[in-house]
């Protein structure tokens, strides 16, 4: 199958839920800039919701570019990844609305964690269906900053019941992690013309 429908298909749903997020940060009743000061929280996990879904948006683009076609097996894994991005607006106004407080704080960590753990599948389906040889397999390697973002927010998920400051900040760690432009798909592609 051609790979096309899959990346309108999830470019259409990743603006989607950038408009839920955006749509969810209600506006104040005041004209002061006081009243804005309530929504620092809820504007705080916008940005780092707005990042997150930037960078796997940044990374489902790269990694389709030496995607050749998809099949059933890589269709559902994309939507398991989509799944679990379209939570990210439930999560991000709740952890807003509730000034960080634990429980938001420890399931938006659980959001981001299948998220990655969806996006791993789908590498390892893409993979699966290109093979080993491909240009994919050896452009990804071990994703080893796939792995250290899995056990950052496997750490930061029960941290956030001791101090979820903290575990936010290890969030932002993790978006920091990717911000660097993981340029391995780019380079193979580079290397590979004439």
């Amino acid at each position: 199958m051609e790979k096309g429908r899959l990346e309108a298909f999830s470019d259409g749903v990743i603006a989607i839920i950038i408009t839920i997020m955006v749509l969810e940060m209600k506006v104040p009743h005041g004209t002061e800039l006081a009243a804005l000061h309530p929504l620092i929280p809820v504007f705080l996990s916008y940005v780092l919701s707005y990042l997150y879904i930037g960078i796997y948006w940044n990374n489902h683009h790269h990694l389709f570019q030496v995607v050749q076609q998809v099949n059933g097996s890589v269709l559902w894994a994309n939507l398991h990844l989509l799944f679990w991005l379209s939570l990210l607006p439930f999560v991000t106004g709740w952890m807003g609305e509730n000034n960080f407080s634990t429980t938001p704080v420890a399931l938006y960590g659980v959001v981001l964690f299948l998220a990655a753990l969806a996006y791993l599948i789908l590498v390892r389906t893409l993979i699966t269906h290109h093979g080993q040889a491909s240009t994919l397999a050896s452009a990804i390697g071990r994703d080893v900053k796939g792995k250290i973002s899995l056990v950052i927010y496997a750490i930061a998920v029960p941290f956030s019941f001791v101090n979820s400051w903290v575990a936010y900040a290890l969030y932002i760690l993790v978006a920091g992690l990717w911000l660097i432009p993981d340029r391995r798909i780019e380079r193979h592609l580079t290397d590979r013309r004439p």
